[in-house]
């Protein structure tokens, strides 16, 4: 702690106790007076704003923070406990990363689409896979034939995985995998692909999403039962930990849950508590806690409600640093830093007069700045209606150029810090957070929660809540139930041709005609019995994937050991 700190630390709070006596003294002095009636809860607002379960004051003063103690609850950026920011100069120091989602088809065509992303300025590439490639199935698999190629890139093969990186240089451009149940073949692959062109794993910079354990609740794109997820995801964190240093083995997503319905409070406390499973695992798996906590990352959710979602980032923050602190005893400040990818909210994108969705993701990315993440992509326009069109992602990336050069959001460190507003909203979504947490961890802990169901009837209780409110007309979606348009014109929609498919179906034929059958069968045999027994499954996958294994014969291997998921009735 820097002596600056430790002297604000000494401090009780923001405000003297008699400026806080005198305003208390003319509050209740005023009970039918404008100040009182200022102070009220509003009343139309009491079910709380679109997808949030905070009720909102007309005006905020210093007797709604009279509890902040500057050292304990806020500090300075870069020191404990990182409520202001994880890095003492931020973006004045270097920028966020600038990512757009993307892939589509074939390596091939997706590798054009990186290329043409990085020559527009993006800094970072972000990989989009379709979704029998999430699930585990080859594109020729029965599963996945009408799938491959349409949300995402189609990925079965190394072969696959060295050309959708053709000619990006691997140890140079961070790299993003949303990849979840098959998360440990792809950053295998991965890692392979690096080996081939001579760059080794530990030069290799990115993050593996990893997250499986939000599928169950948010997406559904898992395969094998929790246990067994939960066991793959310590794997790849204690392989990363000591094989591949720069690597975000993990990065635990609030956005899924989020964008599934949940209120920005079960955002956070749903996503924690996922956290503490893994962190849990992987201290099983004889880490400590500093060993690999510094290379956890995040991605949450950036909705609309700007001075929320600055909050959201802010209590973040500085929940993760007390629970690596006080719960698992960190000491190195890295561990306690809560790194973070932001995208923009999906589900606020609207089909209905899509150019409104511009706007919606600009103030959301205004929001995630303020609120100090570390990485941004936005949802783009179109996204309502199909993938993104080139045009859709130049102005989603011209987005963040423009908030980073133009508005001046960049100029200093959390620039909202002291406003009794967007403080009092910080302590309010801390709180209800804290709560959930609780909960959760009575039940037994977030794969417990998950089993019984109890965590996706929150999420789609929420969910139906705000919906409600929507169709009610108590919250406005302009565009939709509000300041409607006749005769709008039809947007221009990105589709996958179909060649593509061909494409990809051939190119897996000729794949598995030119490999040796007996170094594959050798291999996956030796994967099946690293999964009966508890030793890191890393080293036999990276294995399967060099004897030039396909992803759904490495996923069908542990699918016979491991089975495959069947989730409960939600009620």
């Amino acid at each position: 702690m820097s002596d600056t700190t430790e002297a604000a630390a000494t401090q009780p709070g923001l405000f003297s106790e008699e400026a806080l006596a005198a305003l208390s003294r003319a509050t209740h002095g005023w009970e039918e007076g404008p100040l009182a009636k200022a102070l009220q809860r509003s009343p139309e607002r009491a079910e709380g704003f679109a997808t949030s379960s905070l009720d909102v004051a007309r005006l905020y003063t210093p007797l709604d923070v009279a509890e902040l103690d500057y050292g304990r609850d806020l500090g300075f950026p870069g020191e404990y406990p990182f409520t202001r920011g994880v890095q003492p100069t931020m973006y004045r120091g270097r920028l966020w990363t600038m990512r757009q989602y993307a892939g589509f088809g074939t390596a091939e065509e997706s590798n054009r689409k990186f290329r043409y992303l990085l020559e527009q300025g993006q800094t970072g590439l972000s990989v989009a896979f379709d979704l029998p490639s999430q699930l585990g199935y080859d594109s020729d698999d029965p599963m996945a034939i009408a799938e491959v190629g349409q949300v995402g890139v189609a990925i079965d093969s190394l072969r696959d995985m060295e050309t959708l990186f053709d000619g990006i240089p691997l140890d140079r451009v961070s790299t993003s995998m949303t990849i979840n149940a098959p998360a440990a073949v792809m950053l295998a692959m991965y890692v392979v692909a690096g080996e081939r062109r001579g760059v080794p794993a530990a030069k290799l910079r990115g993050t593996v999403q990893n997250d499986v354990l939000k599928e169950y609740v948010a997406r559904g794109t898992y395969i094998f039962p929790p246990g067994p997820s939960v066991r793959l995801a310590a794997d790849v964190m204690a392989w990363c930990a000591r094989e591949a240093p720069r690597w975000n083995a993990i990065s635990v997503s609030g956005y899924h849950i989020r964008d599934a319905g949940s209120t920005a409070a079960q955002e956070i406390g749903f996503t924690f508590a996922n956290a503490r499973a893994y962190v849990e695992a992987a201290l099983a798996r004889g880490l400590t806690f500093d060993e690999f906590a510094p290379r956890i990352s995040w991605i949450f959710n950036t909705h609309n409600h700007f001075f929320e979602e600055v909050a959201k980032y802010r209590a973040l923050r500085r929940l993760w640093a007390h629970m690596a602190h006080e719960r698992y005893g960190a000491t190195d400040p890295r561990s306690m830093t809560l790194r973070t990818h932001s995208q923009t909210g999906g589900s606020t994108l609207m089909a209905q007069q899509p150019e409104n969705n511009i706007v919606r993701a600009a103030i959301q990315t205004l929001a995630a700045v303020t609120g100090g993440v570390q990485s941004i992509a936005l949802s783009c326009f179109d996204e309502a209606l199909a993938l993104p069109t080139d045009e859709a992602q130049r102005i989603a990336l011209r987005t963040q150029q423009i908030v980073a050069h133009e508005t001046g959001a960049a100029d200093t460190v959390d620039p909202l810090a002291g406003s009794y507003y967007v403080e009092s909203l910080t302590n309010d979504l801390e709180r209800q957070a804290r709560a959930i947490m609780d909960e959760v961890e009575a039940m037994g802990g977030a794969v417990a929660a998950i089993e019984s169901g109890w965590m996706q009837n929150q999420i789609a209780e929420a969910s139906w809540r705000h919906q409600q409110r929507v169709d009610e007309g108590d919250e406005v979606v302009v565009g939709v139930n509000d300041y409607r348009e006749g005769g709008e014109q039809p947007q221009t929609i990105f589709s996958v041709d179909r060649r593509l498919v061909d494409e990809q179906l051939a190119r897996l034929e000729r794949h598995r005609r030119e490999r040796e059958p007996e170094a594959v069968a050798s291999a996956l045999a030796a994967l099946k019995a690293a999964c009966a027994g508890d030793a890191n499954l890393l080293p036999p996958i990276l294995d399967a994937v060099r004897a030039c294994a396909t992803l759904g014969e490495i996923c069908g291997a542990m699918r016979e050991v491991f089975g495959e998921y069947r989730p409960p009735t939600v009620i």
